[in-house]
């Protein structure tokens, strides 16, 4: 028996058994489970690509640098953004940091791309800028 998902392509051939309706229920069987793989396959790319590359948690792999002493400084390595107000940033008000960073992958996006810019990109640039 000869099983063709159309929508994908994907064939299947089963000769395992004598009967013909038993090799069908095989192959059958076995092509749900092909399906399937390729289905979380297909899910876990997407996923992949909207979370990006992870970042491992290693040596020179940090985001931000907390100084508390000589001097009081956070600084985000990625987007050179700083603040000397250790306290708010301790007390969870990241939303410079959040912002200069948008702004930041906004800009790599423009530079990657630079004939596909639209409306809405500009409009939060401005908005990050200000």
């Amino acid at each position: 028996v000869r099983i063709t998902h159309i929508p994908t392509g994907v064939t299947l051939r089963c000769t395992e058994e004598r009967s013909q309706l038993a090799n069908k229920i095989k192959a059958l069987s076995r092509l749900k489970a092909k399906l399937l793989v390729i289905a979380v396959e297909q899910r876990a790319s997407e996923i992949k690509q909207i979370r990006g590359d992870a970042v491992k948690a290693e040596w020179g792999q940090q985001i931000r640098n907390y100084v508390f002493h000589p001097y009081k400084l956070v600084k985000d390595v990625r987007t050179a953004h700083e603040t000397s107000d250790i306290a708010s940033v301790m007390d969870g008000e990241l939303d410079p940091f959040i912002k200069a960073y948008l702004k930041y992958k906004i800009v790599q996006y423009i530079n990657r791309y630079p004939l596909v810019v639209y409306n809405n990109n500009l409009d939060l640039l401005h908005y990050l800028c200000r």
